[in-house]
């Protein structure tokens, strides 16, 4: 059906390869656990979001520059790595007060920030997963293996296939957001340790950021 070749094999894969720690993963579980569960969900739709961007881009033929152009792919990725470190960064110099610690003391906090703090987040997720050109050629070099060559619209079955992976992708995402978020919520309720939380989150942005740079093509 729309040239999908082996589709209940393609969804045991993509469950297995979610299940795979990576860096989306470690900014999720990163996120949320130094700015709660919250956080966790937007940057969890962030992130998918970003593979629905790569699962167009794949669909129209896009992505195959990156494989073809070292030029193409080094600029994307040295403007990903380029992002989290400054994320990472961002974090470390913060000297914003504990939200959580605050929010808890207050018992009340402006919905106006609120939805401007998870807007960011939700880019943020975006444009880490959207510049990593990990992902643009891993679309490349997995989905077409449950594509049968001779369909002539293989732009439907490559949307059909990233949605799909999305979708298995955001309920694992969801999972160890909201896990993580409980793992550290007692812990987060200590201004002075929630500062050391996004401290360290900082330090792992940036450590995704270099691992990004390293990598090889």
């Amino acid at each position: 059906m729309f040239g999908i070749e082996n589709y209940l094999g393609f969804v045991m894969a993509a469950i297995l390869l979610n299940l795979t720690p990576g860096s989306d993963s470690m900014y999720i579980i990163t996120r949320s656990i130094s700015q709660g569960s919250q956080a966790g969900f937007y940057s969890v739709l962030g992130i998918i979001s970003g593979i629905l961007v790569h699962t167009l881009l794949a669909a129209l033929g896009l992505s195959i520059i990156l494989a073809n152009s070292p030029l193409a792919f080094m600029i994307v990725k040295y403007i990903g790595a380029s992002y989290l470190c400054y994320l990472g960064v961002k974090m470390l110099m913060s000297k914003q007060q504990p939200l959580i610690a605050e929010s808890l003391q207050e018992n009340e906090k402006s919905s106006s920030a609120k939805t401007l703090d998870h807007w960011q987040i939700y880019k943020q997720g975006i444009l880490t997963n959207t510049f990593n050109p990990k992902v643009a050629l891993f679309f490349l070099a997995f989905f077409p293996q449950f594509i049968d060559a001779s369909y002539a619209y293989s732009m439907v079955s490559f949307i059909i296939l990233g949605l799909t992976f999305a979708v298995t992708g955001f309920i694992w995402c969801s999972c160890l957001a909201l896990l993580a978020s409980k793992f550290s919520e007692n812990l987060r309720k200590n201004p002075s340790i929630e500062v050391i939380l996004n401290k360290i989150s900082g330090v792992v942005f940036i450590g995704l950021g270099i691992k990004l740079l390293t990598e090889r093509g």
